[in-house]
C-alpha cells in the first residue's frame, strides 16, 4: 500500500513540475514576443505592450522562485476530492485545478484540521521532496473510519524532521509545517495592530513572514500599490530572512532595519546605552520641535539693507509679523519660509518703490523690475536667511549636537548632564538612534527645495494623465489579460506604472525605498520589543492607517530604550486598537536548554513566557569554568567537539562586544575562511557575533563567552544573555572565567 501510494504521488508531482515548466516556457515566449515588438505604435499600444511585458516578468520571477518544494501536502476530503497544497496555485489550460495556493482559504484546513475538528478532512498527507522527487510521504489520519492495518496515526514526523534539519545561515520557510495556532495568526484580519507575543523558538519571525505573503495574496488590490514594510532588528537579521518571501511567491515587500529607514542614511549602532535611551525618549520630539523653531529668529534691532544704492530698513517688528503669518499657515518650516520671504520681499519692494517715486515726482514709468532687484540684492538675501534659513534635517541635527549653545537654548526639558551626553563632533556618523530624530526633523522641516512643491505638482499632473490613459487602455484589453498575473487582476495603476520609461518603471516597493514620505498599506515589525518611543513614532508615520503586525517577546528586550510591556509601548500610538495573540509552543530550542535559560532569567527577576518545547535534545547545557584570560583558549580547544556536534550545521560564538574580534582572530588562525563575521557571513561553518546581531537568528550549536558580561555590559539587560542562550537548535555551551549569573547550574554539566 505504501509503495503504491508513493508511486502515485511521484507521478502526480512530476506532472506538477511539467506544468510549471510549461508555464515558464509560455511566459518566456510571450515575453520575447513582446520585447521583439519594440516601442512602436500609439501611446496606448506602447502602454499595452509594457503592461504585458511587466506582467510576464513578474510571473516568471514567481514561477522561478517556487522551484524548491513546489508541493508539500495533500488533503483527502469527505466528498472524495483530493486537494494538493503548494507554494502557488496551478491549473491546466482548461482551468482544471491541479494545486491550491497555500494562502487560499481552502488551504487553511491543511494547517487547522485535527481529529477533534476535521473540517471535512479525512486524511492530511505530507509530501517530503528532494529536488523534484518525492522521497517520502507521511499521513495524519483524521477520520477514524480510515484506520486499519494499512492506515494509522503518524503524528508530527514532518514537523520534527524540519526542526532537526541543519541550519544553513538562511531562514527556511515553514509553509509545509505551519501549526494551527500559527496559521490562525497568519490569517488574522489586516486592520488594526496585531501583537504576536512568543518566547524563543515559537516561530514568531516565520509567522511574520508568512503573514506578509498571506496579506499580499488576500489584499492585493490595496497592498500592491501601497506596499508592505518589514522591519527587522539588524542587517544580519535581514540577510538571514531575505530568501523566505520569494520562495512563498512574493517579491514586493520592502525589508529594512530601522537604521536604513531614512533615505541616504546608513546608520551605525549607538554604542552608549545612555545616549540611545535618551534619544529614544518622547522628550526628544520636543527638543527637535524647539530646534526647528529656534531657526526662526527675530533680529535684535533695525537693519539697513543696500539695494542698488538705495537704503532700505528691515525692522524686528516687520520680521515678527511676517514670521507669525508664515507660522499661521501651518505648513512645515521650509514651506512656511516661502510665505515669510514673500511677505518681506513685498514690503521691501514697496519701500523701495516709495523711495524712488518720492525722488521722481511725476515719473509714472513701470517699475515691476524693482521686485527682482530686491530679491537679488545680497543684503536682502543675507538678512532673510539669518532670520529664517532653509534647513535640511542633517544640518539641523548636526549643528544641534555639535554646538552646545544651540543645545542649551532648545533642550530646556533636559538636564545639563543629559545635554552633555548629546554633544558630539559635527562630522560624527549617524547612529540608529539618530534616524527617528532625522525623520522627526524632516517632517517638521518639509521640502527644502523651494521648487519642490511645483515639481511635485507637475509629477501629480503627469500621474493623473497616465492614469486616464491607462483606464482607456484597460477598457480595450482582451479578457485574457486578467489571467496573466497570479491574482488575475490588472489595475489602471499597474498600467500607468508600466507606461513609464523602462529605466524609471519601478514597483511600489522600489519607489517606497527612496521616499521618506511613502505611506505603506501594512507594516510588520519583528523584535518589536526593542523599539523606543521615537522609533514607534517613525513607523506609525509610515502607515497612517495603523495596520501593523507586531512580533516580539518582552522578555528578550535588551535595548535600553526598549519596552517593558506591550501596553506602555503601544497605547500612546494605537490606543485600544491593538490585540494580543500568544504563541505557546517552542519548536526550536531543546527542552533542557529552554529550561536552563528560563531559570537564569527567573533568577534575574525577568518574567518570561514559558512556551512548551516539543522535543528533548541530545545534550544538556555545557558549562566550562576557566581561569581568567583563558576563555579564548578554551573556545579554540572546544571547537572541534562543537563542530562534530553540529554535524555540518552552523556554529555560532556569541560574545561580549570586546571579545568578538579576539575570538574571531583566534578561530581564524585555526579554521581560516570557515569563520565568518556578522551580516552576510552565515555561509561559513562558524560565525562570531555579539548578542545584538544574534537577535532573531538560530544556529545548530551556540557557544556563549563570558555570560555574566552579557548581563552587565553594553545595554545592561539580562535579555542579552537570554537571547544568546536560546539561539541553538541542538547544543549550548557556556565558557566563563567570572562568577556565573544566578540560575545557571554549573555542576549539572561541567565540561
Amino acid at each position: 500500500m505504501l509503495d503504491a501510494d508513493l508511486a502515485h504521488e511521484r507521478d502526480y508531482v512530476r506532472g506538477l513540475y511539467r506544468r510549471l515548466d510549461e508555464l515558464r516556457d509560455e511566459k518566456r515566449g510571450q515575453l520575447a514576443a513582446v520585447r521583439k515588438a519594440g516601442a512602436i505604435g500609439s501611446v496606448q499600444n506602447i502602454s499595452e505592450r509594457d503592461a504585458f511585458a511587466a506582467m510576464y516578468e513578474d510571473r516568471l520571477a514567481q514561477l522561478d522562485a517556487v522551484e524548491d518544494r513546489l508541493v508539500f501536502g495533500r488533503l483527502d476530503l469527505d466528498d472524495g476530492e483530493a486537494q494538493y497544497i503548494g507554494r502557488i496555485g496551478l491549473s491546466t489550460d482548461d482551468l482544471r485545478r491541479l494545486m491550491v495556493d497555500w494562502r487560499a482559504p481552502e488551504a487553511s484546513h491543511f494547517y487547522q484540521a485535527t481529529a477533534f475538528d476535521r473540517q471535512g478532512v479525512r486524511r492530511r498527507r505530507h509530501l517530503i521532496l528532494q529536488g523534484r522527487d518525492v522521497k517520502a510521504i507521511e499521513d495524519d489520519i483524521l477520520d477514524s473510519d480510515m484506520l486499519d492495518a494499512a492506515h494509522h496515526h503518524q503524528g508530527e514526523g514532518a514537523l520534527l524532521a524540519a526542526l532537526n534539519s541543519k541550519r544553513t545561515g538562511r531562514m527556511a520557510d515553514i509553509v509545509s509545517t505551519i501549526q494551527a495556532e500559527q496559521d490562525r495568526i497568519i490569517r488574522a484580519p489586516m486592520p488594526g495592530a496585531l501583537v504576536v507575543q512568543g518566547g524563543p523558538g515559537t516561530g514568531k519571525t516565520a509567522v511574520a513572514l508568512h503573514r506578509a505573503a498571506y496579506l499580499l495574496y488576500s489584499h492585493r488590490d490595496r497592498l500592491k500599490s501601497a506596499g508592505v514594510l518589514l522591519v527587522g532588528p539588524s542587517p544580519s537579521f535581514m540577510k538571514y530572512i531575505e530568501r523566505v518571501l520569494p520562495s512563498l511567491g512574493e517579491t514586493g515587500v520592502v525589508m529594512s532595519s530601522l537604521g536604513r529607514l531614512m533615505p541616504g542614511i546608513a546608520a551605525v549602532p549607538e554604542d552608549d546605552a545612555r545616549i540611545a535611551k535618551l534619544k529614544g525618549s518622547q522628550r526628544m520630539a520636543e527638543v527637535i520641535a524647539a530646534a526647528v523653531a529656534n531657526r526662526q529668529r527675530i533680529p535684535a534691532g533695525d537693519r539697513i539693507l543696500d539695494v542698488e544704492g538705495q537704503k532700505l530698513l528691515l525692522t524686528p517688528r516687520q520680521v515678527r509679523r511676517a514670521r507669525d503669518k508664515a507660522r499661521a499657515t501651518g505648513k512645515p518650516y521650509n514651506e512656511a519660509r516661502n510665505t515669510f520671504v514673500k511677505i518681506l520681499l513685498r514690503e521691501l519692494t514697496e519701500q523701495l518703490q516709495s523711495k524712488i517715486e518720492a525722488a521722481s515726482v511725476g515719473n509714472n514709468a513701470d517699475r515691476a523690475y524693482l521686485a527682482e532687484d530686491v530679491r537679488q540684492a545680497r543684503d536682502v538675501r543675507v538678512a532673510l536667511n539669518l532670520c529664517w534659513m532653509p534647513m535640511a534635517p542633517q544640518k539641523l541635527l548636526a549643528e544641534l549636537f555639535s554646538k552646545r549653545a544651540i543645545l542649551d537654548a532648545v533642550a530646556t526639558n533636559l538636564t545639563a548632564e543629559e545635554r552633555e551626553l548629546l554633544v558630539r563632533p559635527v562630522d560624527a556618523p549617524w547612529t540608529e538612534a539618530d534616524v527617528p530624530l532625522l525623520d522627526e526633523a524632516a517632517e517638521l522641516l518639509g521640502e527644502a527645495d523651494a521648487s519642490g512643491g511645483s515639481e511635485a505638482a507637475r509629477r501629480e499632473a503627469d500621474r493623473r494623465r497616465d492614469l486616464e490613459n491607462a483606464e482607456r487602455t484597460l477598457a480595450n484589453l482582451d479578457s485574457s489579460l486578467r489571467e496573466q498575473g497570479i491574482d488575475g487582476v490588472v489595475s489602471a495603476e499597474d498600467l500607468a506604472d508600466f507606461q513609464e520609461a523602462p529605466e524609471a518603471r519601478l514597483t511600489a516597493a522600489e519607489r517606497a525605498v527612496g521616499d521618506r514620505t511613502w505611506a505603506y498599506g501594512h507594516i510588520i515589525v519583528d523584535e518589536a520589543q526593542e523599539l523606543s518611543y521615537m522609533q514607534w513614532r517613525l513607523l506609525v508615520r509610515r502607515c497612517p492607517l495603523k495596520s501593523f503586525t507586531i512580533v516580539g517577546d518582552i522578555a528578550q528586550t535588551s535595548a535600553s530604550a526598549g519596552a517593558s510591556s506591550w501596553g506602555s509601548a503601544l497605547t500612546p500610538f494605537f490606543g485600544d486598537r491593538w490585540q494580543l495573540e500568544e504563541l505557546t509552543v517552542n519548536y526550536r530550542t531543546p527542552s533542557q536548554i529552554a529550561e536552563a535559560a528560563a531559570r537564569m532569567a527567573a533568577a534575574a527577576g525577568l518574567t518570561v513566557s514559558a512556551p512548551k518545547a516539543v522535543r528533548e535534545g541530545q545534550w544538556p547545557p555545557l558549562v566550562d569554568t576557566v581561569p581568567a584570560g583563558e576563555v579564548i583558549g578554551r573556545l579554540v580547544a572546544s571547537m572541534p567537539e562543537e563542530l562534530r556536534a553540529a554535524d555540518g550545521g552552523l556554529v555560532a560564538v556569541i560574545a561580549p562586544e570586546e571579545l568578538v574580534v579576539p575570538a574571531r582572530a583566534a578561530l581564524r588562525d585555526v579554521y581560516g575562511a570557515r569563520v565568518g563575521q556578522g551580516a552576510g557571513s552565515f555561509d561559513q561553518d562558524i560565525v562570531v557575533i555579539d548578542p545584538r546581531e544574534a537577535k532573531g537568528l538560530e544556529f545548530d550549536v551556540v557557544v556563549v563567552l563570558e555570560p555574566s558580561r552579557l548581563v552587565d555590559a553594553h545595554h545592561g539587560r539580562v535579555g542579552d544573555l537570554y537571547v544568546a542562550m536560546t539561539r541553538p537548535t541542538q547544543r549550548l555551551r557556556l565558557i566563563s572565567s567570572e562568577p556565573l549569573p544566578a540560575g545557571i547550574e554549573a555542576e549539572l554539566a561541567v565540561a
